[in-house]
């Protein structure tokens, strides 16, 4: 069966790309960086699920969504294919612990697959990949172009 792709963006303290890793050697699964500027103008080519992180420490004011996440969800097309969201957080932010995906999930009608904090650990990682496989299954045989049917 085809993985659903992960789409990740990692701040320099590596946290997510330490949990994208993991996840790639518990089931294979590809998982694409979007600190990477080739993958950020890319469109992906069916489904695909977004893991980002969430940076609002207690300010309002503050965007919560890494600027490359926002700029690859620029794309119409990107935003009708993304099929579920992972967040990362930390629950110092209180309130705000996982407010990226969350708002995501609100504004895009996209449901939340899986929270965890920091970089995760080894029980987050698997059981992500028990849920991301859920999702294959689920998207196997919906279109590109139409991931909501």
């Amino acid at each position: 069966m085809v993985q659903l792709p992960v789409y990740y963006y990692s701040s320099v303290s590596n946290l997510i790309r330490r949990f994208a890793t993991h996840l790639t050697a518990a089931d294979g699964r590809p998982v694409l960086d979007l600190s990477q500027r080739e993958v950020r103008a890319s469109e992906p080519d069916g489904p695909w699920v977004l893991l980002t992180p969430s940076y609002k420490a207690g300010n309002d004011a503050h965007a919560t969504l890494p600027a490359p996440v926002r700029g690859f969800l620029r794309s119409p097309t990107t935003r009708r294919r993304l099929v579920g969201i992972i967040g990362s957080g930390n629950r110092n932010f209180g309130e705000h612990y996982q407010a990226a995906a969350r708002e995501l999930s609100r504004v895009s009608g996209r449901p939340v697959i899986f929270e965890f904090e920091l970089a995760g650990t080894p029980e987050d990682v698997t059981e992500c990949a028990r849920r991301l496989a859920a999702f294959d299954a689920r998207f196997a045989e919906k279109r590109p172009d139409d991931p909501s049917d």
